[in-house]
């Protein structure tokens, strides 16, 4: 039984898209991991050295269209997704694994949200097709809320809040206060920002075809579990107004089966510490990690997808850090190293790493870290979580200001930095690592929802979407 995975051309999500590849493994599926060719030769080596089950996962290269060390910036992989080129080389690829002798077809198809133009092909190649959301529900149910939200007045019909303190309603329990500043589209120009909730809007209009949607997050304190014995014990209400039968009539109350696997680190058959990187890690920082004093280590990593947080305020966290005291370790893209102070890497050298790109798990595993320094990107978040470590937020983009949301009100294990004064870096970075009930909170949060109680329902939810897979499977045979 073939499933075809088609993640979104970005590190967080291929990562997440291999892990529920392999978590698919126990089940008797065949997954073919289908990647653009670019990324295909920066992960290759890595997967093979993830062991015998890792290399199970077939890989299948398609071509963007777009140049060689051209610009793939977020509106580039859109028009390079969207132009049917692609599409085209997936639907060749489906009819070829069907023609296979040897086994069953394609089953399913597993698509990336973001991907969301491969949900079609499947659909035109008759074959179930799950979409694949790999951050927080909470972040899906903002975006899933958008006719919502127009219907409200508190966006436009081009997504553009009407006022920018105006707080959106409360869509599930125990929601913290979120405000029009916080949707996830609102990022770089007007022009910008209106090309991205048109994005969205296309997005979640395709979402609406799928019968289940995979979420790569544990069921937080504010979802909603209710039991439905034919299904799933464990299927998560990711709106108000859900429809668990997808018989309903009314297209905008039409909406999938949520079904939380995550963190998938849980549900793999063969765990590692180390993920498949675009990029080469400088993994000497290791050494010098184990030699520090427990606790005592900040870590600061603003993640792969997004440009850091500005020159100036890049220099006031550099300059906080000197001036803490304390040992740390930066990952900062030599492209962004000009906004360093002069002379800054030599100063610090004794006592402070900067190094293009760090094996993040591996440090947060290492008991050395006392804090993280974060843009609040969900797989950082739920590394952060797993390894029990404190978080110091300042979100940039997209989801990670409703990350923070919960990470700073709900689960109170971190601090946000709200300005770049040098004092005020020092303040936040002094309380997360002296904070001893913000310690316990994380360590409490980790059992909740990484612990092994946690892991069997994870298992058990995953069971329920195959199940109900094949009930589909059993009806079309």
């Amino acid at each position: 039984m073939k499933v075809i995975l088609v993640p979104y051309p970005a590190q967080g999500h291929v990562t997440p898209m291999l892990q529920l590849a392999v978590a698919l493994l126990p089940s008797g599926f065949e997954p073919v991991l289908v990647t653009l060719e670019h990324i295909h030769r920066r992960i290759k080596p890595d997967i093979e050295q993830m062991g015998h089950v890792a290399s199970m996962v077939k890989c299948v290269v398609l071509q963007d269209g777009l140049e060689s060390g051209g610009a793939r910036d977020f509106f580039a992989i859109e028009a390079a997704m969207e132009d049917g080129s692609m599409a085209v080389q997936l639907e060749r690829l489906v009819s070829k694994l069907d023609d296979c002798e040897n086994g069953e077809g394609v089953v399913l198809m597993v698509v990336d949200v973001l991907a969301s133009w491969a949900m079609e092909v499947g659909h035109r190649c008759g074959v179930p097709t799950a979409g694949f959301w790999v951050a927080m529900i909470a972040t899906y149910q903002v975006v899933a809320a958008i006719p919502d939200l127009v219907r409200h007045g508190v966006i436009s019909y081009s997504g553009t809040p009407r006022h920018k303190e105006t707080k959106l309603p409360c869509l599930v329990p125990n929601q913290p206060t979120l405000t029009a500043e916080d949707l996830p589209w609102l990022i770089g120009s007007t022009s910008c920002r209106k090309g991205r909730f048109k994005f969205w809007t296309r997005t979640m209009d395709r979402c609406r075809s799928l019968r289940w949607l995979l979420v790569n997050s544990f069921p937080e304190e504010h979802c909603t579990a209710y039991n439905n014995i034919e299904l799933n014990e464990y299927v998560v209400d990711n709106r108000p107004h859900v429809n668990t039968k997808n018989n309903n009539d009314n297209e905008d109350d039409y909406y999938p089966m949520v079904f939380p696997v995550g963190p998938l680190s849980k549900l793999a058959v063969a765990p590692t510490a180390r993920n498949p990187s675009f990029w080469e890690e400088e993994r000497t920082c290791l050494d010098w990690l184990d030699q520090q004093d427990p606790g005592s280590v900040i870590y600061v990593s603003f993640g792969s997808w997004v440009s850091p947080i500005g020159e100036d305020n890049m220099r006031s966290l550099a300059l906080s850090l000197e001036a803490s005291g304390r040992p740390f370790i930066w990952a900062l893209s030599p492209t962004w190293r000009d906004g360093l102070p002069n002379g800054y890497i030599e100063r610090v050298a004794n006592r402070g790493k900067v190094v293009p790109w760090a094996p993040q798990l591996e440090i947060l595993q290492n008991d050395a870290v006392g804090c993280f320094v974060t843009h609040c990107g969900w797989n950082s978040t739920m590394e952060a979580i797993q390894c029990k470590k404190r978080l110091v937020c300042y979100p940039v983009a997209g989801d990670q200001f409703v990350n923070c949301k919960y990470i700073v009100e709900v689960w109170k294990i971190g601090v946000r930095i709200d300005g770049f004064e040098e004092k005020e870096i020092e303040e936040c970075l002094r309380e997360a690592m002296e904070d001893k009930e913000m310690g316990r909170r994380v360590r409490e949060l980790c059992e909740r929802t990484m612990g092994e109680e946690a892991r069997l329902r994870l298992v058990k939810s995953l069971r329920g979407f195959t199940d109900d897979l094949h009930k589909i499977i059993a009806e079309d045979s």
